[in-house]
């Protein structure tokens, strides 16, 4: 018998098989998921969403940068048009047109998407850990820790990273690790027009270290701690982070904590597997992290377009890759540069913001960037750091 914790949201017969199926419910099934429903060829398919969480808790929030209205603006808790940056002998506030810089909580993110899915009969939502997945001649399976399997006929769409890179001597294996807590005052204290984007005034013994600061109104704003680094630290060192921070540079000594996140992203030059047949990697598993930066969201976004173009277009959900070619290359020899020590990611990100203009930088980390002007943010940072790290790729 199928386990307990199935949730039927809809009166139709439960089955072993399904024509799609969905290993993870994180933002980048859940992404594809709705576009997917949205989209009239799909409408008389079946779907099977599996995770082992039920998705009720703010546990991360998504920022990032976009042109205009993007397919989940409506999801957006909080917009800015101005960011600032500090360096060491820098700081200056951009204006980011026609970029904002957006937030997306990740409770309101799956509150929407899952009673979306509810009313769907033709979806179903399952609520247990996945063991395994893999691809057959002709059907893709999907294994439970209880040993239940489940079939996709069509397509499975794999968010769970089951491969786990490792470092060696061709693969770079940093982490971004972060701590953010939501702050509040009793008095007006933060200006909600403009964000932090960056600050990298902080001691930089545990290797790149900045924090970002979204205020989210005139009394409250979250201040995030973040690294990029080979280990996570202890525990307390991120609150100890976020005190300092708040206390040495915020200048605010009276505020309490509202609410807490914690996260860790892969940074690797290491490629995820694509998957095979009718088993498809995405997210994370799938290479959608960009390895220089961590950032992921739009680049989901950007992912999951493309596979419902790609299996409108061509039958197949493997459109090309977003990390792919020079930017691949990019992405490398920057982690490169960085795991030898000869300029800290704090030297670097001041370099970039000091001789270049936000939206270039915004292009170029998003994948999207012409050659000319990828020769002249590489022309503005050190040359000979970056030139061993190439030529040793």
């Amino acid at each position: 018998m199928p386990s307990d914790s199935l949730f039927r949201y809809k009166p139709f017969e439960y089955k072993y098989q399904f024509d799609y199926i969905f290993a993870g419910a994180g933002a980048a099934s859940l992404s594809l998921l709705i576009r997917m429903l949205q989209c009239e060829q799909f409408r008389d398919r079946t779907f099977l969403i599996v995770d082992r969480d039920r998705k009720s808790e703010n546990d991360r929030t998504w920022c990032y940068w976009e042109k205009g209205e993007g397919f989940f603006d409506s999801l957006v808790f909080k917009k800015w048009d101005k960011t600032w940056f500090h360096g060491e002998g820098f700081s200056k506030q951009f204006n980011m047109a026609p970029y904002q810089y957006k937030m997306i909580r990740g409770i309101d993110f799956y509150t929407f998407c899952l009673n979306y899915l509810k009313k769907q009969a033709n979806v179903t939502i399952l609520f247990e850990p996945v063991a395994r997945v893999y691809d057959t001649e002709h059907l893709a399976r999907l294994v439970l820790h209880n040993g239940e399997t489940y079939s996709a006929t069509r397509y499975l769409f794999n968010s769970i990273p089951f491969v786990q890179p490792e470092a060696d001597l061709k693969t770079q294996l940093f982490l971004q690790h972060f701590k953010g807590w939501v702050v509040e005052t009793d008095q007006p204290f933060f200006d909600p027009g403009s964000n932090t984007l960056m600050d990298f005034r902080m001691d930089q013994q545990h290797g790149t270290t900045f924090v970002y600061t979204m205020p989210l109104d005139e009394k409250k704003a979250l201040v995030e701690y973040t690294l990029f680094s080979k280990t996570l630290l202890p525990a307390e060192a991120y609150d100890e982070g976020l005190r300092n921070y708040i206390r040495d540079y915020l200048k605010l000594d009276d505020y309490r904590i509202t609410e807490q996140e914690f996260g860790v992203i892969p940074m690797t030059n290491y490629q995820y597997p694509q998957g095979e047949g009718r088993l498809v990697n995405i997210g994370t598993a799938g290479g959608q992290t960009k390895a220089s930066s961590g950032y992921t969201f739009q680049f989901i976004q950007k992912h999951s377009h493309s596979i419902i173009d790609s299996m409108l277009m061509y039958g197949h959900p493997r459109p090309e890759s977003y990390h792919s070619g020079r930017y691949r290359f990019y992405d490398r020899v920057l982690l490169d540069v960085m795991s030898k020590g000869e300029l800290s990611g704090a030297e670097i990100f001041t370099r970039l913001f000091r001789r270049n203009p936000i939206q270039r930088i915004f292009r170029f980390l998003d994948n999207d960037s012409w050659l000319p002007e990828e020769l002249l943010l590489i022309g503005s940072l050190p040359t000979m750091p970056f030139l061993r790290a190439a030529l040793g790729r």
